[in-house]
Parts: structure tokens; sequence; C-alpha cells
């Protein structure tokens, strides 16, 4: 019997609130061998943004795909990049 698997989308942002807090963004490091993606945002945005985790720290990672850019948050503790992730979902942070 042939089981059937729904389509995973990842969550859309909110748009940007007023006032929202503007991050810091940077060029992206090759500090560690492997990244883990905790949590991602819908692929169907042209800009999309990732929980990451590595080396026992967590930072997000941004992409433009028609800018074809990538940036990233500084690397932090893991809870303080998932704070920042969920501020970006509820549109407090860009």
């Amino acid at each position: 019997m042939a089981r059937e698997i729904p389509d995973f989308h990842g969550p859309h942002i909110e748009p940007p609130l007023p006032g929202h807090f503007k991050l810091t963004w940077h060029e992206p490091t090759n500090r560690v061998a492997r990244i883990r993606v905790v949590s991602h945002t819908c692929e169907c945005r042209r800009t999309t943004y990732e929980l990451c985790s590595a080396a026992g720290q967590g930072f997000v990672r941004r992409t433009d795909r028609e800018k074809r850019t990538v940036h990233e948050t500084s690397w932090t503790l893991s809870a303080a990049a998932r704070h920042t992730f969920e501020q970006i979902l509820r549109g407090e942070a860009r």
C-alpha cells in the first residue's frame, strides 16, 4: 500500500513591522566543514532564511535567489540564533 507524503513548506515570514530591528548581515565564512539547517522559511519566496547550527553555535542564513547573494548573522549561542530567527518570522527583524 503506497503512502502519500505531504508537501513540506516552511513558514512564510510576516512583512516587516514598522520600526523593525535591522540585523547586521555578514559574508558567509568557512568556519566548519558541516552546517545543519534546523529550520527554514518557505522556498516559494525570493528570499529565504535558514536557522543553522554548527560547532555548538547558531546563526541565521539569508539567501536572495534573485540577487544570488548569501549572508549570515553573527554566530552566537543556539538559543539566541533561534530567537533571531523567530523575530524574522514575526516581522520584528530583518
